[in-house]
């Protein structure tokens, strides 16, 4: 089984911005976890920026592109520092990969980009993706590790695309603001419920629950599962590995 992992900022930090270092001890052992079971894992994760935003002191995620670019450069060599100390401990080696919009839309970049990500899966590696946010500009930024993570499972083939969030999957209103908001465990067709997506947006990331959706879309048109879990408990992981109902499960179309 192969598996892509999408974990948000919002998971792997607090509103501080600063490293919730237990969260990103419990995610890493539960992925070292089900690499040691045969499955081959590729990790998305966002949280550059906003680790960024934390060391750096600043207020609140940057508007401007410098800044923001500033932020990526800054929070990227720490959350790869984590990431190969702590995966390092379960003697798994994480493989950074910073992606660029412009690595799916040329023909040769992609074909490099595809070749490389099947390699590292082959060596054993653990692929760490992010977009590369320091280069980026808005006007080649692919925007969200939604997509991001949607466009990555297309390419690796993966039987299944989980984003792990701040949220237990979707809902029928948001659960924030609504107490009898309920839980929709099994979407059959994304374009009935893209509606529900509507104004929401995460604090330190890019995404909200429209973009996951659009990711959705993405990956069940090309037969592939997805999955949205709450972060809180990345032990869930386990439980989508052995097919048990968790989150909310957007179908794949089967051809």
């Amino acid at each position: 089984m192969r598996m892509v992992i999408k974990v948000g900022t919002s998971t792997l930090t607090y509103k501080t911005g600063k490293l919730n270092i237990r969260a990103f001890e419990r995610l890493t052992t539960v992925i070292s976890g089900l690499k040691n079971s045969g499955m081959e894992v590729i990790l998305v994760s966002s949280g550059a920026i906003g680790m960024g935003v934390g060391k750096l002191g600043l207020l609140s995620r940057p508007e401007d592109i410098p800044t923001k670019q500033a932020a990526a450069a800054v929070g990227q060599s720490e959350l790869m520092y984590m990431y190969d100390k702590y995966f390092g401990e379960y003697h798994h080696t994480a493989a950074q990969m910073l992606i660029t919009a412009n690595d799916f839309e040329d023909s040769e970049k992609h074909l490099n980009l595809t070749n490389t990500l099947a390699r590292l899966l082959e060596l054993g590696a653990l692929p760490v993706v992010n977009e590369n946010d320091t280069v980026s500009t808005a006007e080649l930024s692919i925007g969200d590790n939604d997509t991001l993570s949607a466009l990555v499972a297309i390419d690796a083939k993966a039987d299944i695309l989980v984003l792990v969030s701040d949220i237990g999957g979707l809902y029928t209103a948001d659960p924030h603001k609504d107490k009898n908001a309920e839980l929709i465990s099994v979407v059959d067709n994304v374009d009935d419920v893209l509606s529900l997506g509507e104004g929401t947006v995460s604090v330190l990331g890019t995404g909200g629950m429209a973009t996951k959706l659009q990711a959705a879309k993405l990956v069940t048109e090309k037969g592939i599962d997805m999955i949205i879990v709450n972060g809180a408990k990345p032990e869930v992981l386990y439980d989508i590995a052995e097919g048990k109902n968790v989150g909310t499960k957007f179908v794949g179309k089967k051809k």
